[in-house]
Parts: C-alpha cells; sequence; structure tokens
C-alpha cells in the first residue's frame, strides 16, 4: 500500500564524504540501522523484537504512528509492546500503553495526568538508542525508558533522573490504559492491579487495520524494582486507589473513554523493570508467557537473547567490503533485517481454531510480499517461509480460504487477485517442504479459482462468472453471487491472469492435473483481452508520448471504456483521481494504466510484441522510469526495474538499479520512498544490491553485477555457499554492465539463474566493464516465457529453455544501433 509520492529524476549516484569500509563482513548487525525509514512516510517499526516476534515494543507517538514510534518530532503518548510495520491503512496494534511519572504533583495520583492526548510529553532526540532486539529514548522529565524482547514479552526499564529522588521525595508512577494506536477499542474494556503484587492483568476489544471483524488481546503487567506503595485505576482524568477493577466501555463520542490501571512505587532511586506479556488466548497465557520467557526480570541476557537470534537470521549473507561506502552496507543488511519482522509468529495464540499447525499473522498483505519479501526469505531464511506457508494453507483449511491479507487475527482487504496462490507456487518450485502438504495447497489455490466467496473483499476472487465466460473482470460487472468493490478491473484481471498461471506450474509440477494445467494456462492469457491497441497516451499538458497500445477497461458486451492510461500515475496531480479500494476508485489498484501495461510476468514475450516489439519495448520502459510516471515506493514497480532483461538489455536493468538505489532508498530515517511494507522495500533493496531479483512465482533471478566485489550466500537447507564475484568492480559504480560471465568455471550467457544457484552453492564470476556489451541478448539467453518470442531474427534456430514451459525462443540478439548491438537483427513487429 502506498501513502505518499516521491519525484525526481537522478542518475547513477556518487559516493558520499564517509568512511570507506575496507576488508569483508563478520558481525552483520553491526550494520543494521533500524531507524531507516521511521520518517517520511516509511512507516517501520524502529522498535525492539525477535525475528518474527510477537512482541515488538517501541514508543508510541501521535505522529505517523503506524509503527508506533516515529523521527518526526511528535510526542510520545506511551510505551507498548504490540505494533506491525512498515504498513498503510490505520495504525495498527499499540496496545495497552505504558506511561511514567517521576511523581505526581502534590503527592496525590490525582494530580497526574492520564489520557493519552493529555500526558504526551516531548523527548531528547539525541538520546534515541535502536539496534536489534533493543530501544532507548530519554523523555523530557529526565525519565529514560529502554526496551527489550522475548517472543510474546516485552521488558520494559524505567530509569528516573537522579535529582528527582534527592532526599527520597520521588514516588513514581506507572500507568497502563486500555487503548491502542488506532483508538479502536470497543466497549467491555477490563483491567485489574493487584494490591500486593501490582500485578496489572487486563484485556479489551479492538478492531484490525486493514480489514474487517475484531480481535480480543490480553496482557499481564508484573514489576520489578521498587516496592509498591500504592495502586488502582483510573477514569478520564480522575483515579482512586481503592478500587482495583475497571469495566469501560467506548463512549458514544467516537473517542474510546480514557481507562486504565497504575502503580505508585516507593522509590525510584533504582530501574523499575515492567515486565509484559502479551496473548489472544487469556491473560493467564499472557502471565504464562512472561514467567516463562523472562523468569528473573533479566534485562541484559534477555537483550543478549535477542541479539544472537538476529545475528543468527542475517548471518546467511556476506559480502566484500572492498572499497565500498558503508552506508552500502548499511542499506544492504538493515533491508534484510526489515524482511524480519513480519510476518508474525502467532504460533499457540490462536483462539479461532485448533490445529497442531503454525499460526502466523500480519501477513500485510501479501499483494505487496509476494513481489520481493517472501522471495527473499525462501533465500535467506526458508524454514521460516515453510511454517509461513504451512500456517496459510490451515487458514484456507479452517476459514475456506486462502487470505490476501491477515493481521491480529482478522481477514485483511483484498487490493487484488488471490495472491497466496503465487506464494504457494514460489515456494514449491523452489524446492520447499518442511512439512507442507502440497496436494491441500493446490486444493486451496484451485478453490481461489473456482469458487467465489459470497463476500470477496477480503479473500478468493470477485467476478468469476465473467472471469470464465467472457476473459476478463468487466468494468461494472455483473455480480450476483459474491460481492465487494466493483473497482480494479483492470488491475484484477492482469493479476488473475497471473494467478492462474502460477496454478497451472503448481499443477504441473505436482503431476496429475493435466487438464487443469491447459485450463489454467489459457486463463493465464486473458490479459490479451484488454489490450486496446489503438489507446493513445498523452501528458496531462497535452503532449503526446508517442505510445499508442494500453490495456483498457471492457464492459460486458465487450467494448472498450477508457481510462488515461496515466490516471493514477505517479505524475497524477488530479485531487479526483482515487486509486485504492474506494467505491468510487480507478479500474487499476494504486497505479496506472501505464505501469500495469508492464505485469505480465508469466509471458513477457507476448506483451513485447503487443507493444511493438523489443527496440520499442525498450523505449516505452524508459519512457515509464524517466518520466518520473513509475512510483519505486509501491511494489508494482520493482518488477520494471529489471523488465529489460526480457528484452535482451539486462545492461538497462543493471543502469537502472542504480538509478533507485540509493537515490530513492537511502539509508537515512526519512530514507524510504514510500511505506516498507512488511519488508517488501528492503527485499527490494537486499535482492538489488546482491545482483540476483526474482519473477516471483517462477524459478527465474534476473542477474545484474552485485553492489559489492561479491556476494556469498549459504543455503539454510543445505549448508552450501553460493557465491557472486565481479570482475573489475569499481565502487564508482561506472562498470556496471557484464561483458562475460562463467558458472562453476563454465562460459555461461543466460541473463538469469535459477534456485539451484543458491541450494546447489554454485559460483558466478562476472566480468565488468564501463559499455554495454551483448552478454545476455541473444534470445536463447532470455528469460522463460509462456509464448514464443518473436520479432527478433527468424532465420534463427529455437531453442526450448524449460520442459516446465511450452516456450521456444527465436533469434540470436536484439538490434539497438545506438548501443552497437547486434545489428543483424529484424525491425520490430507488432501482432496488430
Amino acid at each position: 500500500m502506498i501513502s505518499i509520492f516521491r519525484s525526481g529524476l537522478l542518475a547513477l549516484p556518487a559516493l558520499a564524504a564517509v568512511a570507506i569500509a575496507q576488508n569483508t563482513t563478520s558481525n552483520n548487525l553491526q550494520y543494521v540501522n533500524q531507524l531507516i525509514g521511521s520518517n517520511n512516510g516509511g512507516n517501520v517499526f524502529a522498535g525492539a523484537t525477535l525475528p518474527y516476534g510477537m512482541a515488538k515494543a517501541v514508543a508510541d507517538v501521535d505522529g505517523d504512528n503506524q509503527g508506533g514510534f516515529a523521527t518526526d518530532g511528535s510526542n510520545i503518548t506511551g510505551f507498548s509492546g504490540m505494533h506491525d510495520s512498515g504498513t498503510g491503512g490505520n495504525p495498527s496494534l499499540g496496545n495497552f500503553a505504558l506511561f511514567p511519572y517521576v511523581a505526581c504533583p502534590g503527592d496525590t495520583t490525582d494530580g497526574c495526568t492520564y489520557p493519552k492526548l493529555a500526558r504526551k510529553t516531548q523527548y531528547d532526540n539525541s538520546s534515541i538508542k535502536a539496534s536489534p532486539g533493543y530501544f532507548a529514548v530519554t523523555l523530557d522529565s529526565g525519565i529514560t525508558v529502554d526496551m527489550t524482547t522475548a517472543q510474546h514479552t516485552a521488558l520494559f526499564r524505567f530509569t528516573f533522573p537522579p535529582e528527582a529522588y534527592a532526599g527520597n521525595s520521588s514516588s513514581p508512577l506507572i500507568l497502563m490504559d486500555l487503548t491502542d494506536l488506532s483508538d479502536s477499542r470497543q466497549d467491555n474494556g477490563t483491567i485489574n492491579v493487584d494490591s500486593d503484587t501490582g500485578r496489572i492483568t487486563g484485556n479489551a476489544r479492538f478492531l484490525p487495520s486493514f480489514g474487517e471483524g475484531n480481535y480480543v488481546l490480553y496482557t499481564c503487567a508484573d514489576f520489578q524494582g521498587s516496592s509498591i506503595r500504592d495502586n488502582g485505576i483510573f477514569v478520564g482524568n480522575r483515579s482512586s486507589t481503592d478500587v482495583k477493577n475497571l469495566t469501560i466501555s467506548r463512549s458514544i463520542n467516537g473517542y474510546p473513554l480514557p481507562g486504565g490501571a497504575f502503580n505508585r512505587f516507593q522509590s525510584g532511586s533504582s530501574p523499575i523493570l515492567a515486565r509484559v506479556g502479551f496473548s489472544f488466548i487469556s491473560s493467564d497465557q499472557a502471565c504464562s508467557n512472561s514467567q516463562l520467557e523472562i523468569p528473573s526480570f533479566d534485562f541484559n541476557a534477555t537483550q543478549t537473547a535477542a541479539v544472537n537470534l538476529w545475528k543468527q537470521k542475517i548471518s546467511p549473507i556476506t559480502v566484500s567490503t572492498t572499497g565500498v561506502n558503508e552506508s552500502f552496507l548499511t542499506n544492504f543488511y538493515s533491508g534484510i533485517y526489515r524482511t524480519m519482522i513480519q510476518p508474525q509468529n502467532y504460533t499457540g495464540e490462536n483462539p479461532l481454531w485448533q490445529s497442531d499447525e503454525p499460526y502466523w499473522d500480519s501477513f500485510y498483505c501479501i499483494w505487496d510480499l509476494f513481489r520481493s519479501q517472501n522471495p527473499f526469505l525462501i533465500v535467506n531464511d526458508p524454514e521460516a517461509v515453510e511454517s509461513q506457508i504451512r500456517s496459510l494453507i490451515d487458514t484456507y483449511a479452517h476459514l475456506g480460504w486462502l487470505p490476501d491479507c491477515r493481521m491480529s487475527l482478522s481477514k485483511g482487504y483484498t487490493q487484488g487477485g488471490s495472491n497466496a496462490d503465487n506464494i504457494l507456487t514460489d515456494g514449491y518450485l523452489k524446492g520447499l517442504t518442511g512439512g507442507i502438504n502440497w496436494d491441500t495447497a493446490y486444493e486451496a489455490v484451485v478453490q481461489d479459482a473456482e469458487v467465489e466467496p459470497y463476500d470477496w473483499c477480503c479473500e478468493g476472487r470477485g467476478g468469476l462468472q465473467s472471469w470464465k465466460a467472457l476473459g476478463y473482470i468487466p468494468v461494472q460487472d455483473f455480480d450476483y453471487i459474491g460481492f465487494g468493490t466493483q473497482t480494479r478491473s483492470v488491475s484484477r484481471t492482469l493479476e488473475y491472469s497471473y494467478n492462474d498461471f502460477c496454478i497451472s506450474e503448481l499443477g504441473s509440477g505436482l503431476g496429475g492435473h493435466e487438464s487443469d494445467v491447459e485450463k489454467y494456462r489459457g486463463r493465464s492469457e486473458n490479459w490479451q483481452h484488454l489490450f486496446d491497441p489503438t489507446t493513445p497516451s498523452d501528458l496531462f499538458n497535452g503532449t503526446n508520448t508517442g505510445f499508442v497500445g494500453f490495456f483498457q477497461p471492457k464492459f460486458l458486451n465487450e467494448t472498450f471504456g477508457f481510462q488515461d492510461p496515466l490516471k493514477c500515475s505517479n505524475i497524477d496531480t488530479n485531487p479526483n483521481s482515487i486509486c485504492s479500494l474506494q467505491n468510487t476508485g480507478a479500474e487499476t489498484f494504486e497505479s496506472s494504466i501505464w505501469e500495469y501495461s508492464f505485469f505480465v510476468p508469466h509471458d513477457m514475450a507476448s506483451l513485447i510484441t503487443y507493444l511493438g516489439g523489443p527496440s520499442a519495448f525498450v523505449r516505452r520502459l524508459d519512457y515509464l522510469h524517466d518520466n518520473n510516471i513509475t512510483y519505486i515506493g509501491n511494489e508494482p514497480a520493482f518488477l520494471t526495474v529489471y523488465q529489460y532483461h526480457y528484452a535482451g538489455r539486462p545492461a538497462k536493468s543493471a543502469l537502472r538499479s542504480h538509478f533507485y538505489i540509493p537515490s530513492f532508498f537511502e539509508p537515512t530515517e526519512g530514507g524510504l520512498p514510500g511505506n516498507d511494507d512488511s519488508g517488501t522495500m528492503g527485499a527490494f533493496v537486499a535482492f538489488s544490491m546482491m545482483g540476483l531479483f526474482p519473477n516471483p512465482g517462477q524459478n527465474v533471478y534476473l542477474i545484474i553485477p552485485p553492489y559489492f566485489e561479491s556476494v556469498s550466500i549459504k543455503s539454510p537447507v543445505t549448508g552450501k555457499t553460493a557465491t557472486i564475484r565481479n570482475v573489475n568492480f569499481d565502487p564508482t559504480y561506472q562498470n556496471v554492465y557484464i561483458q562475460s560471465a562463467t558458472l562453476d568455471g563454465e562460459p555461461y550467457t543466460k541473463n538469469w539463474i535459477d534456485h539451484s544457484f543458491f541450494t546447489q552453492g554454485k559460483t558466478l564470476v562476472l566480468t565488468l566493464g564501463a559499455t554495454e556489451s551483448s552478454w545476455g541478448s541473444h534470445v536463447a539467453d532470455l528469460p522463460p516465457s509462456l509464448s514464443e518470442y518473436s520479432g527478433y531474427n527468424s532465420t534463427n534456430t529455437t531453442s526450448k529453455l524449460s520442459p516446465r514451459w511450452r516456450s521456444t525462443f527465436v533469434g540470436s540478439g536484439l538490434v539497438d544501433p545506438a548501443l552497437g548491438l547486434d545489428t543483424a537483427l529484424v525491425a520490430d513487429k507488432n501482432v496488430y
């Protein structure tokens, strides 16, 4: 999902005037800066967590707080232990926030301020410390709050300023309130405080941030470091030490009535620790989680355990640092770090059904994840993806559908197709096993393709009757079987086409589904029904772009409608352009027809022909990027950076990659071009800098030179190490063009590679130069496509690249005389 737009045309980046790193990486964790994307709409979670941990502790602010904290100068309202990362929509989670006071004025509990809008405070910006498993900040009151986490438990440490307890005058108060970041608490929030131990237990019902339904979360907080002076509850801004239990309504004014509990302590001369456990099952389980995970309130041991887990997870990929600017290392490893913040492992915390299978949450959203984050984890942490896939399949088994988005035990909104189909296929093609029942997986994806749910806002697909009868989703479709927002007909058609292709790949791999394979491969070509060869495109100032032929919405009667190909693009400044899930939204989701014109990832050969042949395709792709039509801060843009490969121009993919990194992905607090979307931006950076970018749902990685002299990837599955090495590496990134390559010592001319590169520990050596060569430009070197490549050189022989695909590639090279490439090629050919 997108929240901001960022514009600008930038050339190859020059190296910044900061320290140049030497030698090779050893402790990769030292390069992680988890504050990258903590303002300017990155919405990252910047606090303490474990890899995929449920507990996520950070300060909450009243600014851009989708991830809880932001370095945007806004006020801190509390400290909570449940969050999502990089999301759009409403702020997510942030339940049961704590807030400390040095003392209450007048030495009465009514002297403290309880509602979060009134108690909010500034902080010392220079005091912020963030590292994997740790976060700290000092409030204007002088209280330093630092925190670390276990899987379901956050441990907060409150250190009070020395002047506050001079002469033992300080009597700190720490409150917990029944709220969340979105103020979504419903009726009957309940909280209790034990008068003797100070244990606070509570629960409340909240709303998900981008979905339907609700969820109940439970908490249990214990305190250590000072004896209890008194405690009680508060409602509004009034408190009582006589009352220990509270059940509170939402109120009638649209904002939840403030309420919660507090402990007041005898002294703040020593740090006071708050151990806060969470559970979706019960407060008893929240208490059990916290006691099991952090039994002795040992802050250092808890933090060390978190650091060790992060070291393990971030260790498979190492790079040479010779001559490389350290900011590139920070960008790279911080991107990898963010891929493992979520989805979150909620196994054992699912109250919706009983199962022995794992349960994962915060698939937020699969429309984003399938394009980069999930494929990256297949390389770096395949065991986690196996567990996630099992969870997706188990969700289908109990709820009837694979999710396209899920958070807080709730069904999230579907943005386009049934994109869990792509994730399952990607995992199967890349050899994931790990207890996955692939037969049930196939059953689930076929359900997506064949059965329309009653409410397809949040699962499955809509418009399947038209999809099967007409071969596209009509604009203003007549759909009486299921119900959802009748928009996005163009982007849904394109996504359903690719979903069906992925289903055909899974069916083909499993075997025994031959008729299905033929059917779904046929449906995967439905995108062609929306291509109008006569549609032109003008800029908003009236200038003709020079390109004709775009996808267009089509009515039930099979006549074309019209949507300006630039509507919802990065240069569309019309405030009336509605591009998301609104009922008045466009026929494309969060992007333009211009950009969606490149989304045929399974049949690039046909698409290139439709768009006028390889040279015309390259010119159009250049126009998309050079004129700022695309928005790299949104996931549909990712693959377009590398689609030059399919036209035999891998050098332009490399150049385009450096166009965007680091200019649009800077290792700074405001450095991301948009929401991190659960680590998808981080995965885009990591894959790009590694020099291998996936076409997700296919066993294909597109090759460019890595941003480092060498990259080594140790397979967590086989223990073998794959290596990519650059010869003539240039850290000023002038030599970004591959002249030749070898794979395990043998000449290699294909511009792509498959997943066996990682699992078999192969070595790819790339010899680089400062000018574009013909490497990877011959048709036999192009990535697989469902259809034949044509419009190249009809006198050349065909060569079949993959028995899985009915694809034969014709020709030997691509024409671009301006760059001195193979001039023996024929002119482009258009099918119209």
